[in-house]
């Protein structure tokens, strides 16, 4: 199967859903990322895919107002993106619930923010419903402490559906995890999207994954970080775990690893050119 560019036609470039234009960013006067451009579109699933230290947790960070580009735009739905909002939902990889407060309450916060005129017994029954939709309705009484990082994982998950927001940003939120919690979290994120439909853009450096759960992967190179390919994933949904056995399966794998070998090859190249004109 072939990694040349191509395009889904559902997900056309439009003024509705992210739209980054040349962006840049520096964090202390040294370049992170390059020359970004990007749409996503509303509904889809997008996984930014790259090595260690190429700049995708930046990006993710730009996309959700955390940072702000060096140069360069981005926007959602038209309009600049110029901090937080609730419009954009963030999961992180350390879970980054509040352990002072129980998961339901954790959930009632989010509840608090989303649907603010709505009454104490509503935001109760509400979180409560959110953690029974991501198979903690028996643990809502618990801390976060006494969990497991699969189950506190689940917890930011919910936290997340119940802020109400259109997109979902999520930051490598199954790295941690063991091989076979992964799994139940990388079906279940299917199972809420594929209800849901949010926008969801999710940053990891497993191929196996990005390629499982994506409709489409974006692979950036580094030093700085760009873009080095846009791969469409046509493999049918819902998706098995079969898929991993297939030939196509496996040689798009073995191309974008390719892809990444030859970005390392012509950095160390243009490394080197440097360094002699400079002796």
């Amino acid at each position: 199967m072939s990694t040349a560019p191509v395009s889904r036609p559902d997900f056309h470039r439009s003024t509705s859903g992210i739209d980054v234009h040349a962006l840049q960013f520096a964090y202390d006067g040294a370049p992170v990322l390059s020359d970004i451009d990007l749409h996503v579109a509303e509904g889809e699933f997008l996984c930014l895919l790259g090595p260690s230290g190429c700049g995708k947790t930046t990006l993710l960070r730009l996309l959700a107002g955390l940072d702000l580009p060096s140069a360069g735009t981005i926007s959602y739905n038209g309009s600049p993106i110029q901090g937080p909002s609730l419009e954009r939902g963030v999961v992180f990889q350390n879970y980054s619930l509040f352990p002072w407060f129980t998961l339901a309450e954790n959930i009632e916060l989010a509840l608090s923010k989303s649907h603010p005129r709505q009454d104490a017994s509503w935001r109760q029954a509400h979180a409560h419903d959110y953690l029974a939709r991501v198979g903690l309705g028996d643990s809502a009484g618990q801390y976060p402490s006494l969990l497991s990082g699969g189950m506190q994982q689940r917890g930011a998950i919910a936290r997340a559906l119940a802020l109400g927001s259109p997109v979902l940003l999520m930051d490598e939120p199954f790295g941690a995890l063991d091989p076979i919690n992964r799994a139940k979290l990388q079906d279940l994120l299917l199972e809420l999207w594929a209800s849901s439909r949010k926008t969801v853009v999710f940053v990891t450096h497993d191929v196996e994954e990005a390629l499982y759960l994506a409709d489409r992967v974006v692979v950036l190179g580094s030093s700085p970080g760009r873009i080095i390919q846009e791969i469409a994933v046509r493999f049918e949904r819902p998706r098995s775990r079969r898929l991993f056995s297939s030939r196509e399966f496996i040689e798009l794998s073995e191309s974008i690893g390719q892809l990444f070998r030859e970005d390392v090859l012509q950095r160390i190249e243009a490394e080197s050119r440097l360094a002699s004109v400079k002796e």
